[in-house]
């Protein structure tokens, strides 16, 4: 009698815990079904990273909004190497009507000696008291600036990010897919510097063909020896700066997309919540045509690339 009872106890208690399981199961099952994704609505008025509100209203101190204090802001930043085509792209945007890209603004080194001035610097954009000839100040819905990699960005990686995510910054990475016209645009632009083809003045971008023609008649030199070395280590910073800002509401975009794609802007303008519009540039681009017509030592240079992973490099990659 003592087994049967024991018996009868144990098997109520095995049986109350399995119809616990299966409810909770079930009730887990129910929620997930439940779960909805967010509409393009919501996405546009929180980062969903961090359910920080992507929707500003600054109060600069240096001017008043007047009828447009009521406007939202959205805060950008532009990270890219030098010659990727960012000064091309930052007057794509610029002229958009509720842009304001304001340049490279850490150029200046006393900017970004350590985290609190780049801090400083930081929320005097953002509050809209940066000044720039970009600025559209009362009535502009959209403000960032461009952040090259080399200007104190890779030092402060985590603090940065962490700024990024607390003030709900979007960040357009841009870069270049083919790294060998790159670097034949950072050595003429170097050689530029001291050589001021134009007129006894130096000038990173032009504004028509005529000047174009007369930069790029420079033909730089490249090391073949280091050239591999150079274009991996290349890589590897790009590869560090999408990891460090990995966890930011972001959207990667390549210059050579942006040449054959007029679609890539309006996904600019839909990141950035804008209205759509036709953005267009003054800029020329300097080093047309094939690589070959634009690097001294091409025989060298197209050795060593060729059977590597690189190859593809010597190779033109847009139409223009």
């Amino acid at each position: 009698m003592s087994v049967l009872i024991f018996s009868m106890v144990c098997g109520v208690f095995i049986c109350s815990v399995c119809l616990k399981q299966i409810s909770t199961h079930a009730r887990t099952m129910l929620m997930e079904l439940q779960i909805e994704k967010p509409s393009r609505s919501s996405s546009s008025r929180l980062n969903l990273k961090n359910d920080v509100p992507l929707l500003h209203y600054p109060k600069p101190v240096s001017f008043n909004r007047s009828e447009c204090a009521g406007n939202p802001v959205r805060f950008f930043a532009i990270l890219s190497n030098q010659r990727s085509g960012s000064g091309w792209f930052e007057t794509l945007l610029n002229s958009h009507i509720n842009v304001s890209s304001n340049g490279e603004i850490f150029s200046v080194r006393e900017r970004r000696v350590n985290v609190s001035t780049i801090v400083q610097t930081l929320d005097k954009v953002y509050n809209l008291d940066w000044l720039s000839s970009a600025s559209k100040n009362e009535c502009s819905a959209a403000i960032g600036f461009k952040w090259m990699l080399n200007q104190g960005l890779m030092e402060h990686p985590k603090e940065i990010a962490d700024y990024f995510n607390s003030r709900s910054v979007s960040v357009i990475f841009l870069f270049r897919r083919n790294l060998l016209r790159r670097m034949v645009s950072m050595l003429a632009n170097s050689y530029d510097r001291y050589a001021k083809l134009l007129s006894g003045t130096h000038k990173s971008h032009v504004h028509s063909t005529e000047e174009a023609d007369t930069l790029s008649k420079y033909k730089p030199t490249i090391n073949s020896t280091s050239l591999l070395a150079d274009l991996k280590d290349i890589e590897m910073r790009t590869a560090k700066v999408l990891e460090y800002f990995n966890t930011t509401r972001h959207m990667i975009l390549y210059y050579e997309d942006l040449m054959r794609n007029c679609t890539k802007l309006k996904d600019v303008q839909e990141f950035l919540g804008l209205p759509q519009m036709e953005l267009t540039s003054r800029q020329v681009k300097i080093h047309r045509g094939p690589l070959s017509d634009h690097i001294k030592n091409w025989d060298d240079v197209n050795r060593t690339l060729t059977g590597t992973v690189y190859e593809s490099f010597l190779h033109a990659d847009y139409s223009s």
